[in-house]
């Protein structure tokens, strides 16, 4: 029973993390349209800016969020790699659920 209920957790981890990842992006303002102006992901933006002189790297942090954001190839492995360490997340307090 109890590989049942960690699977259980483990599941609903990965439920959270691909629906949830795509949610979180566009509510600090990785959009589909861009960065939300008056957004955490705009203060993210201009920080990077101005620590590279100018301009968002490529490939670095906020580039990758805002790939992501707008339903990009980040976007895949984002919800891949929140899914997975929701999975753990879920399938870890199920267990301590059982030892409670």
């Amino acid at each position: 029973m109890d590989s049942v209920w960690t699977a259980v957790g483990a599941a609903g981890g990965v439920a959270v993390g691909v629906v949830g990842a795509p949610i979180i992006l566009s509510a600090v303002g990785f959009t589909a349209a861009g960065i939300a102006a008056g957004s955490v992901a705009s203060g993210m933006m201009s920080s990077a800016a101005i620590a590279s002189g100018g301009g968002v790297v490529a490939g670095g942090v906020v580039a990758t969020l805002q790939s992501a954001g707008a339903g990009g190839a980040a976007l895949v492995a984002l919800k891949g790699a929140a899914g997975a360490a929701c999975a753990v997340a879920g399938g870890a307090a199920a267990l301590a659920a059982k030892n409670i």
